[in-house]
């Protein structure tokens, strides 16, 4: 990962994907992006992914709600919408905490 940044990118994706594989980094890159297009259409649909020993992204409702502008003050309704989340594996847990 880059040094520079606490994210990680397509590109150090690509990247590592060719230097572990041995293939080029545009065959790497195609793979990348269709692995993400792939997780994005499945969530677009309202569709759960489970990575096994990685995690879950779920798509879920969230219902409209009370809420405040925090520089007025203002109450505000928050509109209902979907939020993806994401739950961790155990195994996925238990490296993070060791």
């Amino acid at each position: 990962m880059n040094e520079n940044s606490n994210n990680l990118t397509r590109k150090e994706l690509t990247e590592t994907l060719a230097e572990r594989l041995g293939f080029s980094q545009s065959s790497c890159s195609q793979i990348v992006d269709s692995f993400l297009d792939n997780m994005k259409q499945t969530m677009v649909d309202g569709q759960s992914i489970k990575l096994v020993h990685f995690g879950t992204f779920t798509v879920r409702n969230k219902s409209p709600r009370r809420g405040r502008n925090p520089r007025t003050g203002d109450t505000i309704t928050i509109k209902k919408r979907q939020a993806i989340s994401f739950r961790p594996s155990k195994k996925l847990r238990e490296q993070i905490n060791s």
